[in-house]
């Protein structure tokens, strides 16, 4: 049986904490910044933890049990 390849691009998007969660940066923090207030910008750039409904879908991308 063949070792199963990590997915590349989630390798990049998604990083594990020390208890086993996953990582993930914020979205809509890339363009179009003018309109957006200083607190939503701020707030954006924060890492929070991938929900739990799409824990398995992404563990499977980064190859993990």
């Amino acid at each position: 049986m063949p070792k199963t390849k990590t997915n590349s691009g989630s390798k990049k998007r998604f990083a594990l904490t020390g208890s086993g969660k996953i990582k993930r940066k914020h979205a809509y923090h890339s363009h179009i910044l003018t309109k957006k207030s200083k607190k939503r910008k701020r707030n954006l750039d924060k890492f929070t933890i991938v929900d739990g409904k799409n824990t398995n879908m992404v563990k499977s991308l980064l190859a993990l049990k």
